[in-house]
């Protein structure tokens, strides 16, 4: 009832307002869930509608309603790598892994659902969504390695030390879930940013051209920065390696 004493005006929902309106509850349930889990009955007791319902405006069933629900997830994944190509790398890098360990921490069920495969909801679509969020990221990093590009892209060694670094960050924000989310994201994202450092330099050490582009990137860390803080501890632990220079 309204103030006034009477009941509130009842609104029918648009087409586009009920679809975005199952979609929101579908993604909720797809995020704390694995999809084998999820029935049409349980989106439509979240929405609060009839299942009926739920296939007019998916008539392909959960196969449909997951698929979507994945799309507009890869977005959102998508949007954690937009970062303005400016200051340091790291600095880039650690806001980016906060929206992405962000999404993680809060889609955790489904995040692994997803990454670990095995679903009966699995298809080739929806593989092809997750590649299409991997491929985005690594186009990003690229970018904010060098946005000056020639016509043929980063080379052959960049490409694979940047995609072999975003497997391993999948790799951890699965094992991150499987130890019950520890260590604080703060210290993952650290590492993470850390890890990719370390992986920029070795692919330098044999590429010129990652070389040339490596000694642009750390000319601007801080010295309290990730990069900084990585070199202190490396050192005493490989200082006892003169011998092998």
């Amino acid at each position: 009832m309204s103030s006034n004493g009477t009941a509130p005006a009842y609104r029918r929902l648009s087409v586009d307002e009920r679809r975005t309106q199952l979609l929101v509850h579908a993604l909720g349930l797809f995020a704390h869930r694995p999809p084998d889990e999820v029935s049409l009955d349980d989106v439509a007791a979240s929405a609060g509608v009839s299942r009926p319902l739920v296939y007019r405006y998916f008539p392909g069933g959960k196969q449909q309603l997951y698929e979507v629900a994945l799309r507009s997830a890869a977005d959102q994944l998508k949007q954690c790598f937009a970062e303005p190509c400016t200051g340091p790398l790291t600095t880039r890098l650690s806001r980016a892994l906060d929206r992405y360990l962000l999404f993680v921490d809060e889609h955790d069920a489904g995040f692994k659902a997803l990454l670990q495969g095995g679903s009966v909801v699995e298809t080739s679509r929806t593989n092809a969504i997750v590649d299409e969020v991997r491929r985005h990221a690594a186009e990003e990093i690229y970018a904010h390695l060098n946005p000056a590009y020639g016509p043929s892209g980063p080379g052959p060694r960049l490409r694979m030390a940047v995609r072999t670094w975003i497997a391993a960050v999948e790799a951890a924000s699965l094992i991150w879930l499987d130890e019950g989310k520890q260590p604080a994201l703060e210290e993952l994202r650290d590492r993470l940013v850390q890890q990719f450092v370390a992986v920029l330099v070795t692919t330098a050490a044999g590429d010129p051209d990652v070389a040339r582009l490596t000694r642009k990137a750390l000319h601007v860390e801080k010295r309290d920065g990730p990069v900084g803080q990585l070199a202190r501890s490396v050192l005493p632990v490989v200082e006892g390696a003169a011998h092998l220079l």
